[in-house]
């Protein structure tokens, strides 16, 4: 079975929202190679309309492969989850409507490796309330803004969590990976 990871930039008083506001000044060598090395070992891309939108808008461009992950977002098989959208163009994009906890735990069955959650709060969210992620890689920025939307909202009933890797990089960044327990 695939898992369902959650791969999230967050702020230390966990804000995810906005990361291009407080993210860059973060983004050492070392960083930016645990970033590719993540974006690298999924096959495929879970996201949300607006966050879809966002890599839509962004990274069918880049030619230079930034970050070294530019190449292998454009190729590999996405999944956009939107009541609104109409059709997806981004290359290898499914849209996904109607039973979104149904499709995601039939996804989760089919053949192939593990599924990427970026960004996407509300439908992260969800995916939690709904039991079906496996893992949270969460990157925790040594910064704190006071406001913007959480991974973890008020009021979520969330299980224990166990830690899997911790790992401090040269900028202050923090890698956590957790695992439901």
């Amino acid at each position: 079975m695939r898992k369902l990871i959650v791969a999230e930039f967050l702020t230390l008083d966990g804000v995810m929202e906005a990361s291009e506001e407080w993210q860059p000044a973060y983004i050492s060598e070392d960083v930016a190679e645990a970033i590719q090395a993540n974006v690298q070992a999924c096959e495929a891309l879970l996201l949300g309309r607006v966050t879809y939108e966002l890599f839509a808008a962004h990274w069918p461009s880049q030619t230079k492969n930034e970050f070294g992950v530019a190449d292998k977002l454009n190729s590999q098989p996405k999944f956009v989850v939107s009541s609104t959208l109409e059709k997806a163009e981004w290359n290898n994009t499914t849209l996904i409507k109607g039973n979104v906890a149904g499709e995601i735990r039939k996804l989760k069955q089919q053949p192939g490796g593990d599924i990427r959650l970026s960004g996407s709060a509300t439908l992260a969210q969800s995916l939690m309330q709904a039991g079906l992620v496996d893992e949270f890689w969460l990157l925790v920025h040594p910064v704190v803004v006071g406001r913007g939307k959480r991974l973890f909202a008020d009021g979520m009933e969330v299980a224990g969590l166990k830690l899997v890797e911790s790992k401090a990089f040269r900028s202050g960044v923090v890698l956590l990976r957790y695992q439901p327990t």
